[in-house]
């Protein structure tokens, strides 16, 4: 077909070409065409396939005509033309303004505001070693500073639905009810010639049975396998014999470190394991009382097999073995000789995850959960021991982000993900209670980042009702950073463990700091002013009650 560059491109064969101004009907000539006809114009030759609107070009020798082939386009691709201008001028501002938030324009940004240098008394606490590091000046964007009026509105709704509620502690044959099983397993009395809570239990396998065929943490994890390979060898040797019966002891941890994750509990784990009378499980964080228990193996991964309790119990073997060394030799057996070795199990989840409660528990107290993990902890030790070790939860929030994230990690997105999660929040706390949305699986796990860890006095009023002051210690990571020796004699005193020699304390006080933030993490800075500023205005609440309740304004965080 030839066309005159005037009339619209031919693209189907309907009657659309005759809304051309210039020509009527498709059965056009060029000869008739008083445009057309004319000798300064140059014919245009194409076929019947539909062409791409930057494929259409005009070549004109009169300039004077330059809008008469635009006019003939149609109203469809006008609008496309319209619409690509706009998607083109969308994406250069999104370019402009991510460049511009992370230093990637080659121009100075307008978006920029001036630096804010932190006060370089303020220090990161991730570790030991970090809290000795002060905070680098940062650039701030200055949309994030806009964004705190609205965010502290939101943050003052939850301050104003918060109540410490007293909880209903649950009823021992309650509690049977639920775990009927571990109830059968744990005994209600303990070797009364043992400082650890232990007890001899008859096995009934022979020389030919494993006994960790079936155990999970050795099925899941190859890390462990070489761990129960070695207690396969030596399972056989450490079995009591009496009245032609073999009997194995059994351990439940002295006492336990319940957390809270990211605030040093992997340093005190590391210094606390080097006194001779202290012992852990095999597996550092075992958390079979918040999630192998109910089957989670990766929370991301769902729900699996459950844990049975004689697998939670085969990580204490090898303490066990050491126990039953003691309590068998002559001088156990002459002079009653008591055993001074203690088990401790450090599983940071301990204290603030009850995530799995609404799929195994009637819900029938809207949203709050009938049993907690110190529920049953209580109802086999009584005279448990525990230990907190707590940071400023503003930090501990952003090592934490620091930590678990894994891709695009920046102050700036970080401060975008701690506004998504107290707008979370908010809409939790207008419905449901404080502890209701504290342990509300849905809310946590749609929460970008894990505020409700940080909210320490709600989940230490909780192991109040079921634990006697006393029985918990609760520690700084600032107090341990800056003096490590007072904070471990600490923990020696409340544990009762004997002294140590100049050498033993030396070997556990300087040791270097452990789980220390990756050089990686440190490159990117601190977090934002603005988003410090709103996490110390949704704490604090929290901070206050926390050192009301422990008689301690230092657990206020107060910045100096």
């Amino acid at each position: 077909m030839r066309y005159c560059i005037n009339c619209c491109i031919h693209l189907l064969a309907n009657d659309l070409h005759r809304q051309c101004f210039r020509c009527r009907g498709p059965n056009h000539n060029n000869q008739k065409c008083p445009v057309c006809k004319e000798e300064n114009k140059i014919p245009l030759y194409t076929d019947s396939k539909q062409m791409k609107l930057l494929a259409v070009l005009e070549v004109r020798t009169d300039h004077g005509e330059s809008w008469n082939g635009f006019f003939c386009l149609r109203k469809g691709k006008l609008c496309s033309l319209i619409f690509g201008l706009i998607i083109m001028t969308l994406v250069m501002a999104s370019y402009i303004l991510t460049g511009a938030k992370h230093g990637l324009l080659l121009i100075p940004s307008p978006f920029h505001y001036g630096a804010f240098t932190s006060n370089p008394s303020l220090m990161d606490n991730e570790s030991l070693s970090d809290m000795k590091d002060h905070y680098q000046p940062s650039k701030m964007n200055i949309s994030y500073v806009k964004d705190y009026p609205s965010i502290k509105l939101i943050i003052d709704t939850i301050t104003s639905k918060i109540e410490f509620m007293t909880r209903q502690r649950p009823d021992l044959e309650e509690l049977k009810k639920q775990e009927p099983h571990m109830f059968s397993v744990i005994p209600n009395k303990f070797l009364p010639n043992s400082k650890n809570p232990c007890w001899y239990e008859e096995y009934r396998g022979n020389t030919t049975t494993d006994p960790y065929a079936t155990n999970s943490y050795a099925l899941y994890s190859k890390r462990f396998r070489t761990i129960f390979d070695y207690l396969r060898k030596v399972f056989w040797n450490h079995l009591y014999h009496y009245k032609d019966k073999h009997y194995r002891l059994r351990c439940l941890p002295h006492f336990y470190i319940i957390g809270q994750p990211k605030c040093g509990t992997t340093d005190l784990y590391d210094r606390l394991r080097l006194h001779p009378d202290v012992r852990f499980s095999a597996i550092k964080e075992p958390h079979w009382w918040t999630r192998k228990r109910f089957g989670i193996i990766r929370l991301r991964d769902g729900f699996h097999d459950r844990y049975p309790v004689e697998d939670y119990l085969d990580l204490f073997d090898l303490a066990a073995h050491q126990i039953q060394s003691v309590l068998q030799s002559e001088a156990a057996k002459e002079r009653g000789k008591m055993n001074n070795i203690i088990i401790g199990e450090a599983s940071a989840s301990t204290m603030w995850d009850n995530n799995a409660w609404i799929f195994f528990y009637d819900n029938s107290t809207e949203g709050e959960p009938p049993f907690l993990i110190q529920d049953f902890i209580h109802a086999f030790q009584p005279n448990a021991k525990l230990i907190i070790m707590l940071r400023d939860p503003v930090e501990r929030l952003y090592s934490d982000y620091l930590y678990f994230a894994s891709a695009n990690k920046s102050a700036e997105d970080f401060h975008e993900k701690v506004a998504e999660s107290l707008q979370l929040f908010e809409n939790c706390m207008l419905d449901y209670s404080l502890r209701a949305c504290v342990y509300n699986n849905t809310l946590n796990n749609a929460m970008p980042v894990r505020l409700q860890v940080g909210l320490y006095v709600v989940y230490l009023l909780d192991w109040l009702t079921v634990f006697d002051k006393d029985q918990i210690l609760v520690l700084r990571l600032e107090d341990h950073a800056s003096n490590v020796k007072y904070t471990m004699h600490m923990v020696f005193q409340f544990l009762d463990l004997g002294p140590l020699s100049e050498k033993q304390e030396a070997l556990i006080t300087k040791s270097p700091a452990s789980n220390t933030r990756r050089p990686e993490d440190r490159n990117l800075g601190p977090m934002l002013p603005t988003t410090k500023a709103i996490l110390r205005d949704f704490y604090r609440p929290f901070n206050t009650k926390l050192a009301q309740v422990l008689f301690d304004d230092a657990f206020l965080w107060k910045r100096t």
